[in-house]
């Protein structure tokens, strides 16, 4: 069975990453973070950082199997992220930390709910 496999009746428990919008079980999040954003938002085995960086609130679902070669994916601007299931909208806010950090990071944050559009460079 798929590691990405969500029984039936578990589909509450599925959230959104605020950052790139994959969709896990709140539970891979928690033991594993986030297979693109990890390394900067830091999310394994921290439950407030799951509640804060994550939602439960989002709309369609993407799945990718080889997001270089998808035109989905360039247009979700989700072709450098790793296969699997991603959320076209996810509502929510970033906490102000969270924001600064991929800040300094040089890490450039465009919203996924929609609010803003992203720059042709």
């Amino acid at each position: 069975m798929s590691s990405s496999y969500v029984a039936p009746g578990q589909s509450r428990h599925l959230r959104a990453c605020m950052v790139c919008s994959v969709v896990l079980h709140q539970n891979k999040f928690m033991r594993d973070g986030c297979p693109n954003c990890e390394s900067f938002l830091e999310l394994a085995n921290h439950d407030e950082a799951v509640r804060e960086c994550t939602s439960q609130v989002f709309e369609g679902l993407i799945t990718l199997a080889d997001p270089t070669t998808s035109w989905v994916a360039r247009w979700q601007r989700l072709d450098k992220y790793v296969p699997g299931v991603y959320a076209v909208k996810v509502m929510g806010i970033l906490p102000d930390e969270v924001l600064q950090q991929m800040e300094d990071s040089g890490i450039r944050y465009v919203p996924r709910d929609g609010s803003a559009e992203e720059e042709d460079t």
